[in-house]
């Protein structure tokens, strides 16, 4: 008797809503969690090939922790392109700046870097507050 290899399709992925509550987490572990949740690990149909995650929202980024002197020394560089644009910013000025963009890069650094990167971050919302647009997603009936 043959076995046979279940394939998820485009067609048959069912995504669901993520409510993730990072204040007071520590950051290095609630990322891991969040990148399984859009990748679709967590699920039974979980196909490499297809993408198949869920979306993911994420509330609360500016009460988000790190470990020991991360918050003084942990550095976010960007370059703009141009000789002398390289641009620093330490894990504290950025809190004050836009806590989501810690969360962004931390979850962009825990997915694999291939076509469907940009996908599965466009399914990931991240709110500094514990107010959220995505509300109705979430209502019970």
């Amino acid at each position: 008797m043959k076995t046979r290899t279940y394939t998820a399709t485009p067609k048959t992925i069912v995504r669901s809503w993520h409510l993730i509550d990072v204040g007071g987490v520590v950051l290095g572990q609630a990322s891991p969690k969040i990148a399984k949740l859009l990748m679709g690990k967590h699920k039974p149909t979980y196909t490499p090939n297809i993408e198949g995650g869920d979306y993911v929202v994420v509330i609360n980024a500016e009460k988000v922790v790190v470990t020991g002197n991360k918050a003084e020394q942990k550095t976010y560089y960007r370059h703009s392109g141009m000789p002398g644009g390289l641009h620093a910013v330490t894990f504290n000025e950025q809190m004050k700046k836009d806590p989501s963009k810690i969360i962004m890069h931390a979850v962009h650094g825990m997915l694999p870097k291939n076509k469907m990167l940009d996908i599965r971050l466009n399914r990931l919302k991240v709110f500094a507050g514990s107010e959220h647009t995505y509300q109705d997603k979430f209502k019970k009936a």
